[in-house]
């Protein structure tokens, strides 16, 4: 905050938890940021009646009283955007936690305020543009180099426009001017590394784009079965223990993106430490740098202020749409917006609003529409024809697992590839538990064409075979438990011998086994195809009166069972013996059947 633009004319006249009433505010706006009490505490105001405004504090308000004051600061709530933001450790509204934590221990003191990026490091600049270029929003004007693995491009603002009267090149600080823009008015704009921009304002671009190619992950039935397209957007619901955090962690680890931005939204604090010691040690699969050298993590936990947890949300994509703007892929995870819309509905309720359906406010599905629209794939603005990229993932944490109460539905309806993680799978130790007859992507038509001419021919149509077998595995079972295995027809049991490979040999992968926690497309249709060959193959003998039992005994079966867990370099080799000892067993047993 800019310490000059304060002014003492607020009275707060009322204190109900994180809401505040203050009177002889009629010259706030709207969403202004202001200080609160003595203290100085950070607030946001939210509603405005006559001279009266309501403000939602970020911090603990135990201690303050009527009668204190409230400073103003005529701005709205803001982000720093420049280099040092990557490996960045931030509150919801931005603070860095670790600066906080050196200069004043494990809690966070009441009304601190510490420069959100860090005001005294060094930056390279090396300059792209010269004297005398014209330049309008979105130009690259030069490069920093933020990490080993993010060239940090410093852009104009987007609604400026002009010609560069002065351009250094050389060390700065993020403060420092490094540009001065003369308009057309004749006036001389100064810039320096550092943009400010309002949270709840998206960045603008030049033009949305369709997605068309698949972000992939590694995990096998989500790149199988339920891909998302780079600039989709993806919700993960399920209940208590069924692993919604964990598959996010292995989303923000293998998943095909630039930079990862992390927000940890009321989740408990020990799973955000875990997060906060796993990153910096994980090795980035693309670079052999550590993954935190291209991760922004924004960590609210449930203990934090509850107002704190609506603007985390804000806070990551705000961040996540500046690096879209340099042409990076970004993958933004909120992990859970259930606590955000919990945050919404306690303001709501304090406010004394009309509650919609289970309390939540009337206003829970535009608000989750308003967070999940400004992913995309979109054309950036600057001449430069950079495209950029935001694939929003969410999770969901319906209490019981009970994905039809208010936050599940308008989730759903707002996004495309819905990962729907089972309680039954879990409790069978089935990971990822995701469930393969109630989870969808609305993206599998148009991906479908990109697998098929980068993978192989062929992938499409061995998918759609391992949907059909799971969805008949679930019919069948249906008449196993009324009548038993016995009853079916070898073709059936077969059907059913080649569902249980999927599951158990395909879709289960173990997040936290070396070769196992990532799987590349390459490998993913080799595994896939030998499931899948074995069992037509099968159906072919016992057309031949081969023995159903010696095709369910064969050795190879073995072998396939363990493919996953085959290192990357020796697949390609390993896959075509395993095929060859296929078609060898068969041949053997095909050859042994009497005419």
């Amino acid at each position: 905050m800019n310490p000059n633009v304060i002014e003492n004319v607020g009275i707060i006249s009322k204190v109900a938890g994180p809401l505040i009433v203050a009177k002889n505010m009629s010259s706030v706006q709207m969403y202004d940021v202001v200080r609160v009490g003595y203290k100085k505490l950070i607030g946001e105001v939210i509603e405005l009646r006559g001279d009266m405004a309501s403000i939602q504090v970020y911090e603990e308000t135990a201690g303050l009283g009527p009668g204190e004051p409230v400073y103003f600061t005529n701005e709205p709530l803001s982000v720093e955007l420049g280099p040092g933001l990557i490996e960045g450790i931030y509150d919801g509204i931005q603070r860095p936690l670790d600066v906080i934590c050196d200069m004043y221990g494990d809690r966070i003191p009441l009304g601190v305020d510490v420069p959100k990026l860090n005001r005294e490091r060094e930056w390279q600049f090396k300059a792209v543009k010269k004297v005398g270029d014209e330049v309008y929003g979105g130009n690259v004007l030069g490069e920093v180099e933020e990490t080993e693995i993010v060239n940090h491009k410093i852009m104009v603002p987007p609604t400026l426009k002009g010609k560069i009267s002065w351009i250094y090149n050389g060390t700065a600080k993020v403060d420092d001017v490094i540009c001065k823009i003369e308009t057309s008015d004749g006036k001389v704009v100064e810039l320096t590394m550092v943009q400010h921009w309002p949270v709840r304002r998206h960045r603008p671009y030049a033009e949305k784009l369709a997605p068309y190619q698949p972000m992939v992950t590694g995990q096998r039935v989500i790149d199988t079965l339920f891909p998302i397209a780079i600039g989709g957007i993806a919700a993960i619901p399920g209940p208590f223990g069924s692993g919604k955090t964990v598959v996010q962690h292995q989303l923000a680890k293998w998943a095909d993106a630039d930079i990862i931005v992390y927000i940890g939204c009321g989740e408990r604090g020990n799973e955000m430490t875990d997060v906060l010691r796993e990153f910096p040690e994980l090795k980035d699969p693309k670079t052999g740098k550590s993954l935190m050298k291209r991760t922004v993590l924004i960590a609210n936990t449930s203990n934090m202020p509850v107002a704190a947890r609506e603007a985390s949300i804000y806070t990551g994509i705000t961040i996540a749409e500046y690096y879209r703007d340099m042409g990076y892929k970004v993958a933004i995870m909120a992990d859970s917006t259930s606590r955000w819309a919990e945050a919404l509905r306690e303001m709501s309720g304090r406010l004394e609003e009309m509650p919609g359906e289970e309390g939540y406010p009337a206003y829970l599905s535009s608000r989750l529409a308003e967070f999940y629209e400004r992913a995309g794939l979109v054309k950036c603005l600057g001449a430069e024809g950079r495209i950029g990229a935001i694939t929003a993932i969410g999770a969901v944490s319906p209490p019981g697992g009970d994905t039809s109460e208010p936050v599940s539905q308008a989730t759903l309806r707002i996004v495309k590839v819905f990962w729907g993680l089972s309680s039954q799978l879990a409790y069978r130790r089935h990971f990822p538990a995701i469930d393969w007859l109630k989870s969808y992507s609305l993206y599998n038509d148009s991906l479908e064409k990109y697998f098929d001419e980068n993978v192989k021919p062929d992938w499409s149509k061995h998918v759609k075979m391992a949907t059909m077998l799971l969805q008949e595995e679930s019919k069948l079972e249906e008449i196993v438990r009324l009548v038993g295995v016995d009853s079916l027809e070898y073709n059936d049991r077969l059907t059913l011998d080649c569902a249980r490979s999927i599951r158990e040999d395909y879709l289960h992968q173990i997040a936290f086994h070396e070769i196992d926690t990532y799987t590349s497309l390459n490998k993913q249709y080799g595994i896939l195809k030998a499931i899948l060959m074995w069992y037509e193959k099968g159906l072919e003998a016992l057309k031949q009166k081969c023995s159903y039992q010696k095709i369910t005994a064969m050795k190879v079966l073995e072998r396939i069972g363990r493919m996953k867990y085959i290192e990357e370099d020796k697949f390609n080799t390993e896959c075509n013996a395993i095929y060859q000892e296929i078609d060898a067993e068969y041949e053997t047993l095909m050859g042994g059947v009497e005419a």
